[in-house]
């Protein structure tokens, strides 16, 4: 069984299926994590949604390319979560299915090619405090812990 996070599904809501991949990303002991800017103004675990026909190694890589401007290597599957919320800027009620690795950032190519995507190191216990959404915090957490 995979874990949810966050708001319970509304009885009677269609949730459309939103397969992901999201990476952490440790380095001199700070975590490399994406701030998106609107619609929802939060720091994220850099990843994003699995492309049709996409395998979720190729989405990580391209996600966190777009979201911070990094190149990752040697990713790790450490476990999966769900959570149900609205996606304002697809307009539809998502189940998320979050896949998480770990992975290691090897160099920036720039900034981040994703409008309103933005960057930031921070350490492990402040991630844990600033990831808007619990199911990221909770993986953060136990690698951490």
């Amino acid at each position: 069984m995979i874990r949810r996070y966050g708001k319970t599904p509304q009885n009677g809501q269609r949730y459309t299926l939103r397969p992901g991949a999201y990476a952490i990303l440790p380095r001199n002991g700070q975590l490399l994590l994406t701030f998106q800017g609107a619609p929802h103004r939060e720091f994220q675990l850099p990843g994003g949604g699995i492309d049709p026909g996409e395998s979720p190694l190729h989405a990580l890589h391209r996600e966190v390319f777009e979201e911070t401007g990094w190149r990752i290597a040697k990713p790790l599957r450490l476990g999966a979560f769900r959570r149900f919320v609205f996606m304002p800027e697809y307009d539809m009620f998502a189940e998320k299915l979050c896949h998480i690795y770990l992975a290691r950032p090897v160099r920036p190519h720039g900034p981040p090619s994703e409008p309103g995507h933005h960057a930031h190191w921070m350490a492990p216990k402040d991630a844990i405090q600033a990831l808007a959404n619990d199911g990221d915090a909770a993986f953060v957490a136990g690698l951490s812990g």
